[in-house]
Formats: C-alpha cells, structure tokens, sequence
C-alpha cells in the first residue's frame, strides 16, 4: 500500500484537475503544503507531480512551482496506428461510434487516385462520428478495398474493424502515410459533428497499407479543432 501511495496522490490531483478545481494556468499548492496535506514524504509528492508533468497535466517550472495545463483536449497519436477503441479505452472517457453510413460502392476518380484501384473495383464505405463525453468531435470516413476486405458489416463497423481484420480476417496492418491540413467544414461535418461555431476542421488522410507492401484502406479522419492535438516523439539523429 505505502509503495502505491504517490499512484493515490496522482490519481486525486488528476481528479481535481478534471473538474476544473485547479483550472487551466493556475499554480498546484507548494510540495510543502501536499506534504502536509497527504501526510506524506516529499520523495512520494514528487513522484506524483513528475508522473503529472509526464502525462500532461502539469507543467513544472524551475524556482516557480506546477502550473496546470489545458486538458479538454485530447491526445491523438500521429506516429503508430491506433484505433478509435484502442484510443478511447486508454483516454478513459466515456465514447461511442455512430455508423451513418455503411455501403459497398463504386470508386470515382478521385477515390481510385487515393486507393489506387480501378473504376471496376468494390469499395466499402464505411461513415462514423465518433462520441466523446456525449459530443461527436471526429468524423471518420473509411475506404476499404473489397479484394483485401471480402466481407464487413454495419455491426463489425460499430465495434473495431481493426479488431477484426487482425484477429478474424487474419491481415496483418505494416504502416500508414498521413497527411494533415486544416480545411473548411462541409455538409457532412455540420450534419454528423457537434461543430458549435467552427467553420474549419483538422483533417489527417491515411493511406494504409498491408505486410506485402499493398495499399488496402484510405480514411480521412475529420476532428473538431478545439478537442485534439497531434502529438508525435522525435529524436535528432547525432
């Protein structure tokens, strides 16, 4: 218990922090006064702030104290492939997926050029806005090939299709190229998203490809610009 007790601390400040009881820019008490407060070493107060500065929450500044950060967004990684399931379940909030649309079609020219297929290709047209905390703030629109996806259904699309292409249809996902851009709404994002008054929206395109190298699914993947930020690890080469 007593090794677990910072995992307590941070977990309470997390909390309070949720619920705007220290809002966004505001100084956290002094390490003192937590010490004080949780009847606890200074040693287990500053595991818990650097686990909050580690995660985002706070941000530590020399001779000055932490200071909270804005967290209403939520962080969407650009690097590796993660799934609105997978993403959800590690933000911990509350999510749902609302298919509205879900149809094998016909590519236009435009979609051939993204997928790299032919007019006479199938393609599955997956829609789905993307619920958090009771607002739709993504819009994702999914291209499927049919060839490499023979078989999908509206209830595998409310679900993870990700889930289900690894562990049913037995695909193995390599890598994606992404593209992002900030462009103007359009109808589908008013009639799907809960816009409030934006009139642009962060795009990211995914061109998704096999193990062999093939390119199998396009996504535009359409987020509310004040719910998301894109964050990715960089290293500089030496």
């Amino acid at each position: 218990m007593k090794e677990n007790k910072f995992m307590q601390i941070y977990e309470e400040l997390v909390e309070n922090i949720k619920q705007k009881r220290w809002p966004p820019h505001t100084k956290l008490p002094s390490e003192n006064e937590l010490v004080v407060a949780y009847h606890t070493s200074r040693e287990t107060i500053r595991k818990a702030l650097n686990l909050l500065s580690q995660n985002g929450y706070i941000q530590k500044i020399k001779g000055k104290g932490s200071y909270v950060l804005e967290v209403s967004r939520f962080d969407f990684p650009i690097s590796g492939l993660v799934s609105f399931k997978e993403m959800a379940e590690k933000l911990g909030h509350e999510s749902r997926t609302v298919v509205e649309d879900f149809e094998l079609i016909k590519p236009d020219s435009e979609l051939c050029t993204q997928l790299n297929s032919t007019s006479r290709d199938s393609i599955w047209k997956v829609v789905r806005a993307r619920e958090i905390d009771g607002e739709k703030i993504i819009l994702d629109k999914d291209f499927f090939l049919q060839k490499k996806v023979p078989y999908l259904t509206r209830e595998i699309c409310e679900g993870s299709i990700y889930e289900y292409l690894e562990k049913e249809v037995g695909l193995s996902i390599s890598f994606a190229k992404k593209e992002i851009s900030v462009d103007e709404v359009t109808e589908d994002d008013e009639r799907y998203l809960d816009l409030k008054d934006y009139t642009h929206i962060v795009v990211v395109r995914n061109y998704v490809y096999l193990n062999d190298a093939s390119l199998f699914q396009y996504t535009e993947s359409r987020h509310r610009l004040d719910k998301f930020r894109f964050v990715d690890f960089a290293r500089r080469g030496i």
